[in-house]
């Protein structure tokens, strides 16, 4: 999946980890980093894609994985 600089793809039904909004969780991609935003809180996470296949199982189809942890 390719995402354009600067656009945003909202994720239906995602739960922010800070403010726990529904439907706020927006993913963007610029120079191969995934960043998460809240835009009701502006909540941000970052990482870059081989984190995100690390933790992505076989035949699995994602927009990206972010762990709530951090």
């Amino acid at each position: 999946m390719t995402l354009s600089k600067n656009k945003k793809r909202f994720i239906a039904g995602a739960h922010c980890p800070k403010c726990n909004a529904l439907d706020t969780v927006a993913l963007t991609l610029e120079n191969a980093v995934e960043t998460l935003t809240c835009v009701s809180c502006a909540f941000t996470q970052t990482q870059t894609p081989k984190q995100a296949t690390a933790a992505t199982r076989q035949f699995e189809q994602l927009i990206g994985v972010f762990d709530a942890t951090d």
